[in-house]
């Protein structure tokens, strides 16, 4: 059939065909690099300064030969009477973030019975939340000594009486943290460091969070889980469901960072500027 088809035809379909072959070839326009090649990033976070992840967690973490990002609610009693283990853990490498002062949170919100009348965001000015989530920074910076920092939204509730306080304090962080979604981060273009969603996992067995990596790891994204109790106190994980996403990501390492949020962010500012 070629002989009866007209020759610049026959050139034409032969460039098509060469052109798409070429095309299947180059990677995606809008595929994020990741450092030394690996598929997704993760960052494994601990919210309010519980004795269990100072018990459980970091040890865990030691053993795995990974780091971790720990939000300190500076008012927890945890913080005063373990300071010295808290220290210790950032001398590791392990990050200590930013969770306020006092944790405040909407009263009004569902589920928030629990919230202390002098504690509760909806009568808490933006202007008090931002003196107040610096001068955590700087008690921070007198436990660990480093420079930047990064935070992690309280309830994800960011109404201060009734006005947004987040853009008053987001010169002081690499990064935020503000809740919601699967902690599966859709496209790295368009992801905001200062609105990063957050998955915070309840009860969930070790393989369920080895597969939200992984969705992680299909989209070349990032994933970012915030955990509470491991192995006891509240909004708990297992100690056996956390080592099995630790042991699945120490043995992965060349698929996937696993590195502090602050590490992460530095790198996603830096190469969402060069792109």
């Amino acid at each position: 059939m070629h002989s009866l088809m007209p020759r610049a035809w026959r050139l034409a379909a032969m460039s098509f065909v060469l052109l798409f072959s070429a095309a299947r070839q180059v990677p995606a326009a809008d595929a994020f690099r990741w450092p030394e090649g690996v598929r997704a990033a993760v960052s494994l976070s601990y919210d309010d300064a519980l004795d269990s992840q100072l018990d459980h967690a970091i040890p865990a973490l030691d053993r795995a030969g990974l780091r971790g990002s720990f939000y300190l609610q500076l008012s927890n009693p945890s913080v005063r009477a373990r300071m010295a283990e808290w220290r210790a853990a950032a001398a590791r490498g392990h990050e200590l973030g930013n969770h306020s002062l006092f944790h405040q949170c909407s009263g009004s919100s569902p589920g928030h019975a629990w919230v202390q009348p002098e504690r509760d965001l909806d009568t808490t000015s933006a202007a008090q939340m931002r003196d107040q989530v610096v001068v955590a920074n700087t008690m921070l910076a007198a436990i660990d000594g480093a420079k930047e920092r990064t935070y992690t939204v309280p309830c994800g509730d960011r109404l201060a009486a009734g006005r947004d306080y987040l853009p008053g304090i987001a010169g002081e962080f690499v990064g935020i943290k503000v809740g919601g979604g699967d902690g599966v981060i859709p496209s790295m273009a368009t992801l905001d460091p200062l609105a990063v969603p957050v998955l915070a996992p309840e009860g969930l067995s070790g393989k369920e969070l080895i597969a939200i990596v992984e969705r992680a790891g299909a989209r070349g994204t990032m994933v970012n889980f915030t955990f509470h109790g491991v192995g006891g106190d509240y909004l708990q994980t297992s100690e056996a469901a956390h080592r099995e996403l630790l042991d699945y990501l120490a043995a992965h390492r060349k698929e996937y960072w696993t590195g502090t949020f602050v590490e992460l962010m530095r790198w996603v500012r830096a190469h969402q500027r060069s792109r």
